[in-house]
């Protein structure tokens, strides 16, 4: 063979057998195999193929990643080659393998997928690290698979039928014989649940529900909740024990509770709640202070461990908030009714009481179950015309306690808190669903007012439930740590922050990163200074990610971004499983420091493992929310084809272009094909992508001129035609 022609046989075929061999070898690391049981599992019949097996397995040994044993024997190096991982497909139809340990990502590309579904948790082969490149392996086996039911849109034919899958990571479509379609008809959205991996056929299943039409917005919402594998019914039986409670109050247990119903309370939440977690109370003292009331419904009076309704509690984790509905946690009869603090009805509460003087220092603070009467219900709305105009029912109470939430807010930022505020986008829609507009929801001083209050009721609650301070014979404090549901936020990783740092440079903006305090004031700076300008959401977005991820934990790091030693969710138990789980255990603390129980041990174990539950809820849910925001603003932009609109570049990936419409906030994909004839190569850490021949850079943050080119309702996703860059 000429060296030519080696060169080139090696080039086109080596990688390939390089995987293969070593997935071979891998299956069984405590044997040895000959060159003929190699060659016959690659099925190498030919001269040059011979030839070139040589080549790879003598490469493979000088790699110390294979031995020879007994001179014509191979067997697999055990090390640190393999790993295990959960597989994450992208839209191009590679994939990444995300470590637990948080370590860099391993790229697949789709020749090496071996079988492996998005969502599965697989084991990978490394490859040998090349210079300036990132970690690329293979998948050597499927160890666990991530779900077996899909969502997606039946195709029906004359003799058989496919769910083409509504996830855009998925590049496969599931045959469905046609004796296995449950009643769906061609264009229905159902779910299919697998009977046949596939291997490297397509995927077998079979319909297991109908969920209806395809396009109707009833459908649409439900098939994102199942893809997110997210409940949008209760099961009759949960239904039935909500329906068994006893919602009277009875005199006795009203005896057990601090009375509150002849204190002025309010509740303040947006015009379409419809369960109401929390209201204020407001007194002046005689000795000029405020006695401030933060009043929380008492779920756990109703919800007791070990029944059908806190099983369903727990394994949804929290509600779900889609654009046109809520998914709630607890049933309706709980979350919108008994347990809902509704103005002028008697409700049940677990509170956090502050004593306060004008500047709004915390003097003393107490604890407790308490029963309440809300006297009137505020919108945000309704309570930012009293803060502005100084006019209105109750406007001596709103003001005061705005007044006292802006101090709070002051003492907050001053000690290091980041102001995050986050744009919502929001939709006008129709009687039937349909966006008709979308805007932009900021926050305003009677948002504020109520997140300080309950900023302020999750910090104490979570110092207080977190250690026990206790006075030792010689008037020492012993501070004793005790288990606890804390809300975490790490600090930022470095890398990430510079970056940020580089980024907004180019929009004229600059961040200090020396120290957690320079970080925050001007980070604030920064979140002041891009109030109302074009690139605002984006920098916020880019902010955002650069943080770490809140969670539930019983390992206290703190939360960096509000910048509390203790944080928990106390606040919120109609819409999160972790308050219901922090009130069970502050109620159990109280007793336990008043002598009224015996001190029990809480296993921190489970309580973690709880902690992980729910956070893992949490995300899905912000999923499913994002994917119904998608869903809808494709829709609103649907009848847009062919308009053009100023976009700024929001990501970039190694498919493609992501750009933020500037006017709407909706978000379109232009992809590589479409930026003309040039080769791309994506520049991750940059936040870039070059073309080559050009030497045009594309980067987060370039203004650009878009055309609607596709509106693509199943796959959720806008398509953009580049028009140019924008000039300024």
């Amino acid at each position: 063979m000429s060296k030519k022609k080696r060169k080139e046989l090696e080039r086109n075929n080596k990688q390939k057998y390089v995987g293969e061999i070593l997935q071979y070898l891998s299956a069984s690391p405590a044997e040895t195999f000959s060159y003929k049981q190699i060659a016959t599992f690659l099925k190498i019949e030919t001269h040059d193929e011979k030839l070139l097996l040589n080549l790879i397995l003598d490469n493979l040994c000088d790699t110390d990643l294979i031995s020879l044993v007994d001179k014509n024997k191979f067997q697999i190096k055990v090390n640190n080659r393999n790993m295990t991982g959960v597989i994450e497909f992208t839209p191009s139809g590679n994939a990444y393998v995300l470590t637990p340990a948080g370590d860099e990502d391993v790229f697949i590309h789709a020749k090496y997928l071996n079988g492996s579904f998005h969502g599965d948790t697989v084991k990978v082969y490394l490859f040998p690290v090349r210079k300036g490149r990132k970690r690329e392996g293979e998948v050597l086996e499927v160890i666990k698979r991530g779900r077996a039911d899909y969502v997606g849109r039946v195709e029906v034919s004359a003799n058989f039928a496919f769910l083409i899958p509504d996830n855009n990571k998925l590049s496969f479509d599931i045959f469905i014989p046609l004796g296995k379609l449950k009643g769906a008809k061609h264009g229905d959205k159902a779910i299919a649940k697998l009977t046949d991996w596939g291997g490297k056929k397509n995927p077998t299943g079979e319909i297991i529900e109908v969920l209806g039409k395809s396009g109707d917005n009833n459908t649409e919402m439900h098939a994102i909740l199942a893809e997110f594998d997210l409940p949008y019914k209760f099961p009759p039986a949960v239904e039935k024990a909500a329906d068994k409670i006893d919602i009277k109050i009875s005199e006795e247990e009203i005896k057990k509770r601090r009375d509150f119903r002849k204190i002025t309370t309010l509740t303040i939440d947006p015009t379409d709640a419809k369960d109401f977690d929390d209201a204020l109370s407001i007194e002046k003292l005689e000795n000029g202070n405020w006695e401030i009331g933060i009043h929380i419904a008492d779920v756990s009076h109703y919800v007791k461990p070990g029944t059908i309704l806190d099983d369903e509690a727990y394994n949804r984790a929290t509600s779900v908030y889609l654009v046109d509905r809520v998914v709630p946690m607890l049933p309706e009869v709980l979350s919108n009714n008994v347990c809902s603090l509704r103005p002028n009805e008697e409700k049940l509460c677990f509170s956090a009481v502050f004593e306060m003087d004008a500047e709004a220092n915390v003097l003393k603070q107490w604890f407790g179950r308490t029963i309440i009467n809300s006297d009137k219900r505020f919108t945000y709305e309704g309570a930012q015309s009293v803060i502005e105009t100084g006019e209105g029912e109750y406007k001596e109470e709103i003001v005061t306690l705005n007044m006292l939430a802006k101090k709070l807010r002051a003492e907050r930022f001053k000690k290091g808190s980041i102001a995050f505020e986050k744009l919502e986008v929001k939709f006008h829609l129709d009687e039937n669903g349909n966006p008709t507009g979308v805007y932009i929801k900021h926050m305003k001083d009677s948002n504020q007012l109520i997140e300080e209050f309950m900023l302020l009721a999750n910090k104490k609650v979570a110092e207080y439930c977190g250690k026990k301070i206790t006075i030792d014979k010689n008037n020492k404090a012993q501070i004793q740590n005790r288990v606890c549901v804390y809300r975490i936020h790490d600090s930022p990783n470095e890398t990430k922050l510079e970056q940020f740092s580089a980024l907004i440079a180019r929009f004229g903006y600059k961040i200090k990163t020396d120290s957690h305090e320079a970080i925050s004031s001007s980070l604030n700076k920064l979140m002041k200074d891009i109030k109302d300008k074009k690139e605002e959401n984006l920098i916020e977005q880019l902010a955002i990610r650069t943080m770490a991820k809140a969670i539930y934990s019983t390992k206290n790091v703190g939360h960096y971004g509000l910048s509390f030693d203790f944080y928990s969710h106390f606040t919120s138990p109609i819409r999160r499983y972790p308050d219901v789980m922090l009130h069970r255990l502050l109620e159990q603390y109280l007793a336990e420091d008043a002598g009224t129980a015996k001190i029990m041990e809480v296993d921190a174990e489970v309580v973690e493992e709880q902690c992980k539950h729910s956070s893992e809820n949490e995300k899905r849910a912000a999923d499913a929310e994002r994917a119904s925001i998608k869903y809808k603003q494709v829709q609103y932009m649907a009848d847009k084809i062919g308009q053009e609109f100023e976009g700024l570049i929001s990501g970039v990936t190694d498919w493609g272009i992501f750009v933020e419409i500037v006017e709407n906030r909706c978000e379109g994909l232009i992809r590589y094909k479409d930026l003309g004839g040039d080769i791309f190569e994506f520049d991750e850490e940059n936040y870039c992508v070059y073309a080559r021949r050009s030497k045009i850079k594309y980067q987060l943050g370039d203004k650009i001129m878009v055309k609607i080119k596709r509106a693509d309702l199943v796959k959720k996703q806008l398509d953009f035609e580049f028009l140019g860059k924008k000039e300024e």
